[in-house]
Formats: structure tokens, sequence, C-alpha cells
């Protein structure tokens, strides 16, 4: 275990080699455990009894516990005196709120775990040096079965901690039946799924440090946010949303940004680029995933992606975490949650609303062929994932395992997510990613009604939130137009953006559907209460070409991710105007930059919510690479200098025609339009050849 800044330094606290043995005072209750394993490093491994008053442990040495270690009771009359250590007191505490939470006793821990035979929690104490070796100690603290659990919660009250800055996590045991699902090992800290923090490595792809750990911590010690007494949230009503879909780090991560090196790829350097967002008339920043995740994910093992860095994020660590390696200078957790929070009051201030890509279909631990435990699968694996009858992992999200979504105690932890992105960070929505996993039972089978779905769509604290999702995963359930929605939820009309683009390129027999689509897709939303905004329009996302590849190439170049092209949509819908890739010839450019016009120009005059990919306001390419998750490059990042160099052209038309739809509410209705609002200039409907189309919309109030 791997955890950076996490070395005890307090001089109460020394360990020693000396006679292996640890002196407890005669008044403390005997349940101290001590193990050894081979690295010869030792410490407490917790307490089944009380420490009473102010009675401290004194150690002369101890080992690390491992999962193979014998555990050996400590008889106080072989103790010998040492240096002196602080005691943990603690008392049994709540079983609620999971999580921590600091109440007039201490700072309680709870956690679930339905199949935990044994839980152990893990400290690291704050005072302790910056970047410590791997080595470093930790106070286990073992948890009593009888006293520390409700339920299925296990629960403790530790006494005397410090607000803020400690480390935790725990060791969890369990049955080795892999065939029924359990995937217990309790030689790994876990991390708590309710930390509202994570620490550990702090500069966003330092590869000197790749192989650290990630662990839960907490902060009691802040004052709370000033929201500022004018400040108020947009509130923009969903049939007026411009979205503008971006990643916080590739945004302002290059040197072309003209930041300082300090704040490149940072919430703070988001805040300093809002004028340019104000400028383009967006009015809505989609931010690819902004929770823990670790952007090194790929280099844990020898594959063909061990060459590149997670920069799109869509591999969760933890639901509650903002990702702290996007806070300025390697501030840390604290720092990046505070500058969350400072990005979304500016970016409110400026009228624009945060809406999170959020993953819940799946998380970082992979699969069992190369598992990454981190924190859910050890917990409680046949809980938190989908397994089949065998016990093995069910995989419709495409990454090895599949969240169990609707699960009570799964349902409840994202729902809980939810309410602190809404509550603690203010954010205004959600985009829910390959969300018809959050359709699918227990078992992996389709539900008409999904808990989950319902839940969300009627959750009080959520009533005020967009919420959209992804209709399709990757086990083949695919709901455009047809999601569970209650009237409540959006979605991705990934038909708008197949037929658009059909037209577009020029597909004889498109029209009627190219007609339909910029009409609001009434055959998709048109049922029950729905309106056209429930359909979220774009031609590009972060997923595919860029809108400048889609007019340049006709098949995907993905040879950088190193997988032989075998990644990435093989059906692009594309057309490179006459040449693949860069070319010289000048009509072939002018050509590819009308088209790029045309898309834009149709998103925003169609019926329903457009979204549009950062980047695409000056023709971002990434060379054909239709699959760039793993790019920290220019691939991936903004570049400010093409935006100068384009601003009078492309970027001026992009921004005139948002301003246009802004003005002229004919484009951007409540109620899907009938025949005496819109006039077809066209009776040539069957003749499949015919790609011309134009008509006229009227306002009727």
């Amino acid at each position: 275990m791997i955890l950076t800044n996490s070395s005890f330094c307090d001089s109460s606290l020394k360990w020693s080699n000396v006679n292996r043995s640890l002196h407890l005072p005669a008044t403390a209750s005997m349940g101290v455990i001590w193990s050894r394993n081979a690295s010869g490093k030792s410490f407490v491994s917790g307490y089944s009894g009380k420490v009473k008053g102010s009675e401290q442990m004194n150690r002369k040495s101890a080992y690390a516990i491992s999962k193979h270690a014998e555990e050996i009771v400590i008889e106080d009359e072989a103790a010998v005196m040492s240096e002196t250590a602080p005691s943990l007191k603690s008392i049994p505490g709540l079983p609620n709120p999971l999580g921590v939470l600091e109440t007039d006793n201490g700072i309680n821990f709870a956690l679930f775990s339905k199949h935990a035979t044994s839980v152990t929690l893990c400290l690291s104490l704050p005072d302790r040096e910056i970047d410590a070796s791997s080595n470093d100690e930790m106070i286990e603290l073992k948890l009593d079965p009888i006293a520390n659990k409700t339920g299925d919660i296990w629960h403790i009250c530790v006494q005397e901690l410090p607000r803020s800055n400690v480390i935790y996590g725990y060791k969890i045991d369990g049955p080795q039946n892999w065939h029924q699902g359990h995937r217990f090992d309790s030689s790994v800290v876990l991390i708590d799924p309710y930390a509202k923090l994570i620490e550990g490595r702090r500069s966003f792809g330092d590869s000197t440090d790749r192989f650290s750990k990630l662990a839960g911590t907490y902060d009691f010690s802040s004052l709370p946010f000033d929201w500022g007494d004018n400040y108020v949230q947009p509130n923009i009503p969903e049939k007026d949303l411009v979205i503008y879909e971006m990643n916080v780090r590739a945004f302002t991560a290059d040197k072309s940004s003209g930041l300082e090196q300090s704040i490149r790829g940072s919430y703070h350097g988001v805040i300093d680029k809002i004028p340019h967002l104000l400028e383009l008339g967006v009015n809505a920043v989609e931010l690819l995933p902004v929770f823990e995740f670790d952007e090194f994910e790929f280099q844990r093992h020898p594959n063909p992606r061990d060459h590149m860095i997670n920069t799109w994020g869509y591999s969760t660590i933890n639901f509650f975490a903002p990702m702290a390696r996007y806070a300025s200078d390697g501030g840390g957790p604290i720092v990046a949650s505070l500058e969350f929070k400072e990005m979304v009051k500016a970016l409110h201030l400026a009228g624009i609303e945060v809406i999170l890509d959020v993953v819940y279909n799946h998380t970082n631990e992979a699969d069992d062929k190369h598992p990454y435990t981190t924190s859910f699968r050890g917990i409680d694996n046949k809980t938190y994932y989908m397994v089949d009858d065998n016990g093995q992992l069910l995989n419709f999200s495409g990454c090895g395992n599949t969240l169990n979504c609707n699960h009570p105690v799964v349902m409840e932890l994202i729902l809980d997510s939810l309410r602190h992105w809404v509550t603690e960070y203010h954010v205004d929505g959600f985009r829910f990613d390959l969300a018809s996993v959050l359709c699918r039972g227990t078992d992996g089978s389709p539900l008409d009604a999904p808990p989950l779905i319902r839940a969300i769509a009627k959750d009080s604290t959520l009533s005020r939130c967009k919420i959209i999702s992804e209709p399709w995963d990757c086990g083949g359930l695919y709901l455009v137009g047809k999601f569970p929605n209650w009237d409540r939820w959006a979605e991705w009309n990934g038909m708008y953006r197949d037929d658009i683009r059909r037209f577009i390129k020029g597909d004889i027999g498109m029209k009627g559907r190219f007609a339909t689509r910029v009409a609001g897709s009434a055959d998709l939303y048109k049922v029950n209460k729905r309106k056209p905004y429930h359909g979220i329009n774009f031609i590009i996302a972060h997923d595919g070409f860029t809108l400048y590849d889609l007019v340049s190439y006709n098949n995907k170049h993905n040879d950088a991710n190193g997988e032989n092209g075998n990644d990435g949509s093989n059906d692009n819908l594309s057309w490179n105007c006459g040449c693949e890739g860069e070319t010289s010839d000048v009509n072939i450019k002018a050509l590819r930059f009308r088209q790029m016009k045309n898309f834009h120009l149709a998103l925003m005059v169609s019926q329903g919510v457009p979204m549009m990919l950062m980047g695409d306001e000056y023709g971002h390419t990434r060379n054909g690479n239709n699959n760039s998750y793993g790019h920290d490059t220019a691939i991936n990042h903004f570049q400010w200098g093409q935006l100068d160099a384009r601003k009078n052209d492309l970027f001026r038309f992009f921004a005139e025609v948002i301003k246009l739809r802004q003005k002229h509410q004919v484009f951007r209705q409540e109620y899907f339009i009938g025949n005496k609002e819109i006039t077809w200039h066209e009776d040539n409907w069957d003749n499949h050849e015919s790609k011309f189309i134009a008509f006229t919309r009227i306002f009727i109030s």
C-alpha cells in the first residue's frame, strides 16, 4: 500500500525494532493484536476493548500486519517500557450516516458490508512528512462485530482525532468463495465509498509517483464556503440551454492558454476562460468526469494501452470526492473542493450552469483478470457489482464490471452522491454515462420501471436539476426515445446525430428524417408530457470524431492508441470532402469549413437542446483519432492559438449562430411545433434522390 503524505512524525509516536514487543498499561483492556509480515514493519492492529481515561499505549516495536501473518496476543507481563505513543480511545459510534461524521463524542466512521466477517479501520494521523515512503505505518482499530455492528453497518467513533487531514481506510475480510461472488482481500486498505475527499498523488500525470495509492480523508476544520449574499443559481429553463461539453483539464492544460503553469488544467483555469464561453454564447457547461479517478490506471500491468494516461476520467474511484489533481499548484483534496466551488460560483455569476458527466455504470476496479481493488470490490463485491449465478462479474459497461445500481444499498449510495453534489457544490444537473445500465436489475435483465431512475426523477433535492441519460450501454440496451423518464429525464439523441450526419454528407433518402430531427424528433419524444427539450441534440461529443475530423476523414486513425486500430467506432458517418486528412487543396479546405458551418447551423436551429464539443468552435483536430481517451496531449488539449487564428472566421460564425438561437424563441419552443408553425418549401418528399430542403418557421405564442 503506497500512501503519499502518510508517515508519522509526531514526536510522541516512536517505533523501535529492539525487542519486538509491545507494552500496554496495566489498566488497558487486553485486545490489542500484534502481527508481523516479511517487511519487519509493525503497528497496532486494533482494540477489542476500551482504554480508559487518558492512558496511553507504550510500544517497543511492532510489525505491519499482512494477510497471511499469524496474529499474536501480546501478554502484558512480557511487555517492556518504551517511547510513549498516543492512545486512540473509541466508543461503538453510530451506524448512520455512512462515511465520516463529526459528533460531540469524536469522529464517527460507518461502513456498509453485508458479507464481511472482519472490519478494521486504518488511520494515519496528520503530523506526517510530505511525500512519505510506501512503508508508512497506519494505526489499525479492529471493530468488534458485536459492539461495532448494527445490521450490515460497521461503525466506530474515535475520540480526540484531528478534525482534518487524517488519512483513513479499511481492511476487510470475509468469505473466499469466488464462485459465490466474493472478492475479499484483507491485505488491501480500501477507500470508504462515502469518503468526501481523496488524498494521494497531487500532480496530474506525475509519472514519478504513478503507482501511488489513493485513500480517504476528511475536513471538518475549514469554514463553510461563502457563496455570497447576492449569489443565485441561473436556473435556466431547459428549452433555453446551449450546452458546451468540455474537459476541465484539457480546456487550459496547453501552454497556449497563456496561464501560469500552476493553474493550467485546473478548476481555476476554467474560471480564467469564462470570457471565452460568454463570447461564444453558451450558457451551460457539461464537464467530463470530475469525480476522483486514477489517470495512470492503464499502466498497472503490461498491455497495449500502458503508454497512455486516462484524460477523460470515465473510471470512477469514488462518487463523492472532486478530482484532487484538478486543484491548482498541486493543492490537494481540500483545495480541490474549495476551488471546485469557486469555479461553480464564478460560472453561475456569469449565467452559466454546471452539468456533471457522471459514471455510475462501473468503477475503476476492472475485471477478475486484472483487478484493481481499491474500494467496492474488497468491501462487498457481491452487493456492489452484478454477478452471474457462478459469481462471475457481469459486464454491460465494456469496462470489466457493472455497478449493481438497482440494489437498494447501491441505489442509496448513488442518490446520496447526487444530493451531495447538489447541496455541497451547487451543480445544476447530471448527464449519466451509459445510463441504460441503470435500467437493469440485479441480474442484469432490463427493467420497465427501474427503481433508481424513478427515485432520481422523484427526489426532492434533485427536483431542480437537469437529468440527462446516455440511453444505451455496451450490452445492447438501446433506449433512445424509450428511456424510462417519468416526464423528467432528457436523453442524448443518438438518432439526431446519425440522421444529421447522413443528410449533410449527402446520403440519399435522408431528407424526411432530417426534417423530423430539426423539428424536434416528435417521433421519439411526443409522448405523455415529454417536450422537445427532452432530446439533447448533438452532432459531436467527446466520443468519436471532432467536427473538423468529421469532414476530413472517412476512416478512424487510432494507431496512437496502441490497439492496432481495433478500438473506436468503425461507423462514423463521415466524409473527408475529397482527401483523407490534411491537404493544401484550397477548394477542399473551403468545402470542409462550409460543411462545419452547415452542421453547426442545423444544430442551432433545431428544436430541442443543442450540445457542442469544446474546440469545435475553432475546428480542433485529433488527426482522425476517434477514441482519444488516453492522450494528455494536444490531441485533446484546447489550442488557444488556433482559436485566435480563426477568431474572425469559424469562431465568429459559431458565436453569431448561437446568438441567433438565443435571440429568437422560434428556435427553442417548449412544445412540439404544429403545421401552422412551419411551412416546408418542398413537396418532393418521396424522391430519395432529392437533397433540397427549406422551411419557414412562424412563432405562435
